[in-house]
């Protein structure tokens, strides 16, 4: 580890091919590359820009050293300025938002030359507050030329009250997110009246990112927002910009429920990428059951990020958790303090929940380059433009294709060579894909998935847009199909009353309060420090009990604090800080019920089914683990009340004479039932835009419901996600995949890269890996032709 250091910052930038072999120096560390995929450099085309593009824009993009569009740049542009919804689905850095500017800033201009009225005005959504951020700074550099025919403005929670009014008066182009659209802007439409009047283009940025319960909230807001327009007579013209994903129109029509047109072929130049896949070695640790034990991608990611800040590289580590971030930059900070005492303030850790004020000094120092290394969640993924990067490291497979040539393309905007590094966890899809590079590059990526006819995103909305407007039967159609035969239960539930010919929202409390649509199961609860009272940051009410139970170790900035009280009527988590030498997992029980079986299919004897279910969950204790190797030094109970979610899940029956043709008998069934729910949840997200977090299982010797053996997977979200109903479709490949990845596995009796889960309730017990591989073996011989 930082074996010969380099100088940071010293000398020419090195080759990705260079920077890969220095980090594989060692015989047990090139070992560690399963597979490493060079993707060659690639030639960009130019166009002319529309000759609708107003010569004064034109000049203003080259003056930012841009002389001519690429091609893929002028054809958004051309449908934007026909009045097309579009969007375009390029690679990271293919200058999407230049694409959706020039027309935007073209139309400004005309606006700002109106005899009568404010002129025109454009609405730009991201899903973080720091992506909104990013781009105004962009803009304000790109239009200066401008003058003030151009007055970018963010509108989000961290606006100060006093900015407001101004942006509600003279803002032209405001820069928000769905949540405050949702909660902030619609309520309040009619001091938005003259901006809503006036608004031509809607720009959805990083629309990929709205998927299952979110996006499915997000297409409701958006509906919302285009039935306001109508009311002030504009009709504005929807821009999205999205990675690379499988059928972008389509997403982007159940996005906005408008028709829009899809640009998809890149025509920008890219750098030499070379991407590796790292799996970190066994250790000589016993897990659960005796199972053995990789080293985890966080110890592993934290060597690498040391090791590239030691060489001068500037990199991001992209992280899946909270504290998965803080942990890697607080072992690299500790480790690069022994090579050179200046690197350890190099080096940082960047996620969602910080302060405002925390957040945008990081993006500043990640920007002008004072920071060499940055450990981050995906709330640093989403277009935030840190050029001049040269590596990314991704710990652990982030969950979609898409999400992973996302991250990847961060590093070598500036078009130079890039590196980038995937670290497997020990997980049975991290595992599979290290161990088959074909799933990841040669497949296209994802589609994505959300479900805007959700009862229960879709009743919250009709209550929203009832008070902000009163609902007419004329305003189904822009709903969907399911609106009407909902609005008698909220007349029954007090929520809408009908007079004449609409529904009115008539209590007292906001009807927007209804919707939670980021699916966090209520306010957020904040994390305070019990000695002197300070917000340290807040944690979403729906991972509260598994992430600040009494008891948890909680990082905030580099610093360690353990949870004194969790209080859930207030929504508050009491901590200290505290140094202690372990990390903490919460463990929880899981029981389901069916509801109503919508598809229910033969595979042979047994049978494959698709509807409603009713689960129910309660933490009830957490491990303690070893901070670098994860081995487990004890368990805490816990005292939390159970929660329960009406959902929608995948389930799949076998018989007694499939049990015995697996050659499964009563001893070992429910540990293979166990072991293929496992591995199937860790599957899941190669065939649906999902997180193995999204989704939960359970798995049944004999369920009362179904008078079988029975294996469930179901979405985490109040409704349904569609990841499930994903999953019912796919059964057949993604069922054969988790019995391939399973019968790969090289251990001999389960271990966390197969069978084994990180958030079993029963501590991993009991499991059969080799019947889990013949009962899936004998379900799949049932399976119908053509699944």
């Amino acid at each position: 580890m930082a074996s010969n250091p380099v100088p940071p910052d010293a000398g020419a930038r090195p080759s990705p091919g260079m920077i890969l072999e220095r980090l594989a120096r060692g015989a047990t560390r090139a070992a560690r590359i399963t597979h490493t995929e060079h993707l060659p450099p690639r030639i960009g085309r130019h166009a002319d820009w529309p000759e609708q593009i107003r010569p004064e824009v034109i000049d203003a993009i080259r003056s930012a050293g841009i002389e001519r569009p690429w091609a893929h740049q002028a054809r958004t542009s051309e449908h934007a300025l026909r009045g097309e919804s579009v969007v375009v689905a390029t690679g990271t850095a293919s200058g999407k938002s230049l694409a959706y500017l020039a027309p935007v800033l073209s139309t400004l201009l005309d606006g700002s030359e109106a005899p009568n009225g404010r002129g025109a005005t454009a609405l730009y959504l991201a899903p973080t507050k720091a992506l909104a951020a990013d781009q105004r700074r962009a803009v304000r550099e790109l239009a200066a030329p401008l003058g003030t025919a151009v007055r970018p403005a963010v509108y989000d929670g961290d606006t100060p009250v006093d900015e407001r009014e101004w942006v509600r008066q003279y803002g032209n182009y405001v820069l928000t997110n769905p949540d405050m659209l949702h909660r902030g802007i619609l309520p309040a439409h009619a001091r938005w009246s003259s901006f809503l009047r006036a608004l031509r283009y809607v720009v959805i940025d990083e629309c990929h990112s709205y998927r299952g319960v979110f996006g499915s909230h997000v297409a409701q807001v958006i509906r919302r927002l285009r039935r306001i327009c109508a009311r002030y007579g504009s009709e504005p013209v929807f821009l999205l910009a999205s990675a690379t994903a499988a059928k972008p129109a389509q997403a982007a029509t159940r996005l906005t429920g408008l028709p829009v047109v899809e640009i998809t072929e890149d025509t920008s130049p890219r750098g030499e990428l070379v991407f590796a896949l790292w799996e970190p070695p066994l250790t000589e640790l016993h897990g659960e059951q005796g199972a053995p034990v990789r080293r985890t991608a966080t110890a592993e990611t934290a060597d690498l990020l040391t090791d590239l800040a030691v060489q001068g590289v500037r990199t991001v580590a992209f992280v899946r958790s909270r504290r998965g971030a803080e942990l890697i930059a607080l072992i690299a900070q500790e480790r690069l303090a022994e090579v050179d005492r200046s690197l350890p303030g190099r080096v940082a850790a960047y996620r969602g929940g910080y302060l405002p004020e925390e957040r945008r000094a990081l993006e500043r120092a990640l920007h002008n380059g004072d920071l060499l290394g940055l450990a981050a969640t995906t709330a640093l993924e989403l277009g935030v433009d840190v050029s001049g990067l040269d590596a990314v490291v991704i710990a652990g497979y982030p969950g979609t294709r898409a999400s992973l040539w996302q991250q990847a393309g961060r590093a070598g905007r500036s078009g130079q060579g890039a590196l980038a590094v995937l670290v497997a966890r020990d997980d049975p899809l991290d595992t599979y894909l290290v161990h088959h590079p074909e799933a990841l590059f040669d497949q296209p990526v994802e589609s994505t998935v959300l479900d805007p006819d959700n009862p229960y995103v879709l009743a919250p909305h009709l209550c929203a847009a009832a008070a902000e407007l009163p609902l007419t039967e004329s305003d189904f159609v822009l709903f969907g199909p399911e609106a009407g035969g909902l609005m008698p239960q909220l007349e029954a539930a007090n929520l809408l009353r009908r007079r004449a010919r609409a529904w009115h929202w008539t209590r007292r409390e906001r009807a927007a309060d209804l919707a939670d649509i980021r699916g966090q199961g209520g306010p957020p609860v904040q994390i305070v420090e019990a000695g002197t009272g300070r917000l340290l940051g807040t944690v979403d009410a729906a991972a509260a009990h598994t992430t600040v139970h009494d008891g948890a170790v909680h990082l905030h900035q580099g610093r360690t604090h353990v949870v004194q009280h969790l209080d859930l009527a207030d929504n508050v988590a009491l901590v200290e800080e505290a140094s202690p030498p372990y990390s903490t997992t919460a463990r929880d029980t899981t029981a389901i019920a069916v509801l109503e079986t919508d598809t229910e299919i033969p595979w042979g004897d047994g049978r494959l089914c698709f509807g409603s279910v009713e689960v129910t969950n309660q933490v009830v204790s957490f491990l303690r683990r070893k901070l670098i190797t994860g081995e487990v030094l004890g368990e805490t109970k816990l005292d939390l009340p159970p929660r329960t979610l009406r959902t929608r899940a995948v389930w799949w029956t076998v018989t007694e004479d499939q049990l015995d043709a697996a050659r499964v008998n009563p001893e070992q069934l429910g540990g293979a039932l166990h072991a293929a729910e496992h591995a199937s949840i860790g599957m899941l997200p190669l065939f649906a835009t999902c997180d193995r977090w999204d989704i939960g299982g359970v798995s049944i010797p004999l369920h009362p419901d179904t008078l079988l053996p029975t294996v469930f997977v179901y979405d985490g979200h109040p409704g349904g996600a569609g990841f499930a109903e994903r999953a019912f479709h796919t059964a057949a490949a993604w069922l054969t995949a988790t019995r391939d990845a399973i019968a790969s596995c090289e251990c001999e009796a389960g271990c966390p890269s197969c069978i084994q889960s990180p958030k079993c309730g029963n501590g991993n017990d009991p499991l059969h890996k080799r019947g889990a591989i013949r009962l899936l073996g004998e379900l799949l011989r049932g399976a119908p032709q053509g699944t």
